[in-house]
């Protein structure tokens, strides 16, 4: 902890906005870009998988519009339409890549029962419907060995149900059986493949403009298990094919994944095709529904292949469309139309700096690029700050800057030294006081002590002071009414345990009064050393030591942000400063304070030092002579009536300012400077120093 703990003190909440995230080793400090045209459309992925740069999967997306849906294929060989979803009608859609197929009965119960089971791991289940068998499978996996690993988890998870059948490796390699000029004919010619109890599917196949209907047998991983395929399905035909496994096409099957309950079908079409790439857009520029995000709706549109073995969904829309979600989704759109606009240029600038860093798209949709959340997020004003600054940049040098911006940067925003480590020159640590304006209508805390050592706090709404003082001066107080829950921070926590309850007539001292937990003063802990060496796992280069007893802030940067901190006095070292944020827990900001809940260093008029820890009795110097004091329930004064007390247990309580990196823009405090009458391009332009607001 910070032993001077009688300096003010930096003092979280979800009230907070979305902050842009630091993201390991993806993330390096800002450079500048030659100024890039501007963007007509935008592509935005929300499942790609590039591995150690970002990762974000699902097995298949279940799409849906108020309008028709078109699906067509893309593919080296042909691009062409291949089928229509009705409006309103729920479809899903996957790749045909490496999965496992667990188990097929005709019991609904136990094909359910145990996607159910599966549900809750890792290995999502997709239950197929094959006449009244049903096949239920987990994946899909990047690699054969994935697979297999997947398999064998498979086997445990589900044992109860698998009736004798082992989960096995299926994959993308398959027989073809003839094509036909029709679903009905491919159909007749299927049956008997699947009454034989092998995997057979009707296939949609792009040719020369018209769609094609094949039948594809088997699903094999590997050329060995396509040779015994063969073998088998001669034993129904032997006019069989070997396909590679880049053969486009669209395989059909009927899904009964979204109702566990009751099997309600729903049809499935798998992208066959290494290098095939499915557009699905709406009729007439409907928004298309996507389930696995959230059921949230976006414009344009999607696209869906393959990278590295996963599916990749990907949203193609108009760039301008594209800022009236991120400009919502990053600032209410209650707030001044100089904070809107600054915003709407920020993200502009942003998007327009990463090119296609994302391989097959510009950005993704979460907060390691910018919040973007689709249509339920498009207000007026948002779509009006938007238009209004149409193509405005940020610019250095005559080079377009990459605008990062935080949530709220806690009254001082950061130099990149106290972020990643090293120095770029667009950021400084300036004043930030519009920052305080997110806690302005929020209400006031009571922090406590309970007559029985516990502290914690009360909310002002709740509490009434009783007009009696201890012999040191605090107020004593009790509350309003019955079965008043004192938190173990100052914010409504419906999933934590209240540390105590209080009822009219009961007291407790007034320790002080704070802000309730929020973007601009927050309030995380206390933690034990147990909690802490968990968080710190994986994240420090050095060794950890067995338990922790001192945890000590021993430098920071101009802004105030941690620098390095020692745990016994060894230092912690982390990768980049602002990984201290995960380190310990997911504190809001690296503008903190750590508090030591078990003991205080206790120094005399004459210089003598005395530590009070928990459960311990010792004897103190004071500037009025010798004492004792009890060390659980103790509460430490300074000479300013600043008071803290040694709690039941030891741990750290960190205490601190700021959402976020703290990095460039800081959205609360451009909508204090908004409030007070600056216009956007003073707001970007305090932030992003020695820039220029210009048309790209």
């Amino acid at each position: 902890m910070d032993r001077n703990w009688t300096k003010s003190l930096f003092c979280w909440t979800t009230k907070g906005l979305l902050s842009l995230a630091i993201a390991g080793s993806l993330w390096s400090a800002p450079a500048v870009h030659a100024a890039a045209p501007a963007l007509d459309s935008i592509r935005v992925a929300m499942f790609l998988d590039l591995g150690s740069q970002y990762k974000s999967t699902t097995n298949a997306v279940t799409l849906k519009s108020a309008e028709e849906l078109a699906v067509s294929i893309s593919a080296p060989s042909a691009q062409q339409s291949l089928v229509s979803i009705p409006a309103n009608q729920q479809a899903r859609m996957s790749v045909d890549s490496y999965r496992v197929k667990v188990l097929e009965t005709t019991d609904w119960k136990t094909a359910s029962d145990a996607a159910n089971k599966l549900q809750a791991t890792s290995d999502k289940p997709i239950l197929f419907a094959d006449g009244k068998v049903y096949k239920l499978y987990v994946g899909m996996y990047g690699s054969e060995k994935a697979a297999r690993d997947a398999a064998a988890r498979a086997a445990k998870t589900a044992s109860a149900y698998l009736n004798g059948q082992t989960p096995s490796v299926k994959g993308g390699l398959h027989l073809s059986a003839g094509s036909y000029g029709s679903e009905v004919e491919a159909e007749t010619v299927r049956k008997p493949y699947a009454d034989a109890g092998l995997d057979a599917f009707t296939v949609i196949v792009p040719n020369g403009g018209t769609n094609a209907y094949e039948v594809w047998v088997g699903e094999a991983a590997n050329t060995a298990d396509l040779a015994a395929l063969k073998s088998e399905a001669a034993q129904v035909s032997g006019a069989l094919v070997e396909l590679s496994a880049n053969t486009p096409g669209l395989i059909l099957r009927n899904d009964v994944s979204l109702n566990l309950a009751n099997p309600q079908s729903a049809a499935h079409y798998m992208l066959s095709g290494d290098q095939s790439i499915l557009r699905i857009e709406g009729r007439n520029g409907a928004a298309t529904n996507v389930k696995e995000r959230s059921d949230r709706t976006y414009r344009g549109v999607l696209e869906i292949g393959q990278k590295n073995g996963q599916l990749y969904l990907v949203n193609e829309l108009p760039f301008q469309e594209y800022l009236y979600s991120v400009v919502g989704a990053e600032m209410s759109a209650s707030w001044g139309a100089e904070a809107l606009k600054a915003q709407a240029v920020a993200a502009r600038s942003y998007a327009l700096f990463q090119g296609n860093k994302f391989e097959v798209a510009h950005v993704v949709d979460t907060t390691l690029s910018q919040a973007y959340y689709g249509t339920a997020y498009e207000y007026p004003s948002i779509i009006q700050a938007v238009d209004a600054t149409e193509g405005e940049v940020v610019m250095k040098n005559g080079q377009i800057v990459e605008t990062v911006f935080a949530s709220n940067s806690g009254g001082m925003t950061a130099e990149s030294t106290e972020v990643w480590g090293n120095r770029n020159d667009l950021f400084a640590a300036v004043e930030s006081p519009g920052d305080s304006s997110s806690q302005a209508a929020l209400k006031s805390w009571y922090h406590v002590l309970l007559s029985n050592g516990n502290t914690g706090y009360v909310r002002e709404d709740n509490v009434k002071e009783t007009g009696n003082k201890t012999s040191a001066g605090l107020p004593y107080m009790t509350v309003t009414a019955k079965d008043t829950n004192v938190r173990p921070l100052p914010l409504i926590q419906s999933n934590v345990e209240p540390v105590g309850k209080m009822n009219p007539g009961d007291t407790a001292v007034v320790l002080e009064k704070v802000a309730e937990s929020n973007s601009y003063d927050w309030v995380r802990g206390p933690y034990t050393s147990e909690q802490l060496l968990a968080s710190l796992k994986g994240k420090t280069t050095n060794s950890l030591p067995a338990s922790i007893t001192t945890l000590d802030v021993t430098e920071r940067g101009p802004s105030g942000r941690v620098l390095t901190v020692k745990a016994n006095g060894q230092g912690l070292d982390v990768k980049y400063p602002d990984m201290f944020r995960s380190a310990f827990n997911g504190l809001p900001s690296t503008l903190f304070d750590i508090e030591s809940t078990g003991s205080y260093t206790v120094l005399s008029a004459n210089g003598t030092v005395s530590t009070v820890t928990s459960g311990q009795t010792v004897s103190v110097i004071s500037g009025s002579g010798n004492g004792s004091v009890k060390g659980s329930g103790t509460v430490v004064m300074n000479g300013t009536g600043k008071a803290r007390v040694v709690e039941n247990s030891s741990g750290f309580k960190f205490t601190g300012r700021g959402f976020g990196h703290g990095l460039g823009m800081s959205q609360w405090g451009a909508k204090g400077m908004a409030d007070e009458g600056y216009d956007y391009k003073q707001i970007l332009q305090h932030y992003y120093r020695d820039t220029i607001i210009t048309k790209d």
